[in-house]
C-alpha cells in the first residue's frame, strides 16, 4: 500500500471537529490523554497494516491545526485531540520525503508498530501557540529508525513512549530496538510505563531550544529505561542540554499505583558539544527513583553562566571517562583515559539540583 505525494501536493485536513470520527481511548492509555472516553480520528489513519509506503517528493499533509490549538486553549474540544498520521498494529512501514506540518496535536504517531522506517521528513509547526504538536511519537514499536529528518515544533521533536502508568503496565508492549540520527531535540517518556531499551540517539544537533535531550518519569509509571546511548551531539543556545527527571507527575486518574516505580539504568553520553548553554547536565534522581550506571565521556559544552553547580545531580551513579567540561558532580565515579579510578565518588545520594537559572 502506497500513498505517494507529488511536488506542490498537498493533503488538507478539515478544521471543523464534528467532521472527524471517534476513535476508543487508546489501550495503553487509559481514559484518554486530555479528556476521559473517545478521541478524534486522524487525517491519515492505519490498524493492521503490512507493507505500507507514506512517500514523494516533498508533497504536504497538512492538518490545519490553528482551529484546534484556539478551541483546545479555549477549553471548546469535548474529545481528545487525534494526530496528524496515527498507524497502529502494523509492519514493515516506510515513510519517506514528505512535509507534515500544523498537526492538531502529536504529528506522526506510530503505535505498537514493528520495523519501521521514518526517513527524509520535515515536520513543521509554530513554537508557540501549538500545544503538544510533537514531531514524531514512537510509541511500543519495535525495530524503528529515525533518519535524517527536520523537526521544528511546539514541543518535543522525538518523544518516544509505552503507555501511561497502570494502562501502560497492564499493555505491557515496550519499546525496543530503536535507532534515530539527525533530528532535533528527543526525550525519552513520561509516558514509558511498558519500558524503553535498546535505544540509540546519534548525530543530533539541538539549538534555540529550552532543553536537548531528556528521559523524564515518575512513581507510579513501573517499567524501566535502559540500554540507552547518546553519542556524538551538539547544543547551540540551550537552557538546559541532558535532563533525566523523575517527578514528573501527571497521571491519567487517581487508580495509579505509587510504589510502581521505574528503573533508570545504563545510559551513556558521548561527544556532547555545544556552546551557549545553561546548565549543561540535570540529573535529577530520588531516593525512590536512582539512576544507575550512567557514564560521560568527550563532553566540552561551552557555557553562559559561570556560577557553581551548572553540572547537576542528584542519587545517580555512573562514571566520567577523561576530561569533561564543565566539571562533573562528585555522585560520578572519575576515571582517566586509560580506565584508572581517578577519584572515587564523595556519595551518590548527593543533591544540588538547583531550578532558579
Amino acid at each position: 500500500m502506497t500513498l505517494f505525494l507529488a511536488e506542490d501536493a498537498v493533503i488538507l485536513g478539515i478544521d471543523d471537529e464534528k467532521y472527524w470520527p471517534l476513535l476508543p481511548p487508546l489501550p495503553s492509555y487509559g481514559y484518554g490523554r486530555e479528556h476521559p472516553g473517545p478521541r478524534y480520528g486522524s487525517l491519515i489513519h492505519g490498524q493492521n497494516l503490512k507493507d505500507v509506503v507514506i512517500t514523494g517528493h516533498n508533497g504536504t499533509i497538512n492538518g490545519q491545526g490553528q482551529a484546534w490549538w484556539k478551541k483546545f486553549r479555549q477549553k471548546l474540544l469535548s474529545h481528545n485531540r487525534g494526530p496528524l498520521i496515527q498507524i497502529m498494529w502494523s509492519s514493515d512501514i516506510l515513510i519517506s520525503n514528505i512535509t507534515l506540518r500544523d498537526s492538531p496535536f502529536w504529528t506522526l504517531h506510530p503505535y505498537d508498530c514493528k520495523n519501521v522506517t521514518i526517513k527524509n521528513v520535515t515536520i513543521l509547526s509554530p513554537i508557540s501557540e501549538a500545544p503538544n504538536t510533537d514531531g514524531i511519537d514512537p510509541d511500543s514499536c519495535d525495530d524503528m529508525v529515525i533518519e535524517d529528518c527536520y523537526i521544528s515544533v511546539g514541543d518535543d521533536a522525538v518523544a518516544i513512549k509505552s503507555g501511561w502508568d497502570q494502562y501502560g503496565i497492564a499493555y505491557g508492549r515496550p519499546i525496543n530496538k530503536y535507532t534515530y540520527t539527525k533530528p532535533c531535540r528527543s526525550l525519552h517518556g513520561s509516558e514509558m510505563s511498558g519500558g524503553v531499551s535498546n535505544v540509540t540517539i546519534e548525530n543530533v544537533h539541538v539549538w534555540n531550544s529550552r532543553r536537548a535531550v531528556r528521559i523524564k518519569t515518575a512513581p507510579g509509571r513501573g517499567g524501566y529505561v535502559k540500554h540507552i546511548t547518546y553519542r556524538n551531539l551538539t547544543f547551540d543556545n540551550v537552557r538546559v542540554g541532558i535532563v533525566i527527571k523523575t517527578e514528573y507527575n501527571e497521571h491519567p486518574d487517581k487508580g495509579f499505583d505509587p510504589k510502581a516505580v521505574p528503573r533508570l539504568e545504563d545510559i551513556s553520553y558521548t561527544s556532547v558539544h555545544g556552546e551557549g548553554v545553561r546548565v549543561p547536565v540535570r540529573i535529577h534522581g530520588s531516593g525512590d527513583i536512582p539512576i544507575w550506571n550512567v557514564s560521560f565521556q568527550d563532553m566540552s559544552v561551552g557555557i553562559t553562566y559561570k556560577k557553581k553547580h551548572i553540572f547537576q545531580c542528584s542519587y545517580v551513579q555512573g562514571r566520567v571517562i577523561g576530561a569533561v567540561f564543565p566539571a562533573p558532580c562528585e555522585n560520578l565515579d572519575l576515571y582517566d583515559e586509560s580506565g584508572r579510578l581517578v577519584r572515587p565518588s564523595v556519595a551518590h545520594n548527593m543533591s544540588d539540583i538547583d531550578y532558579d537559572f
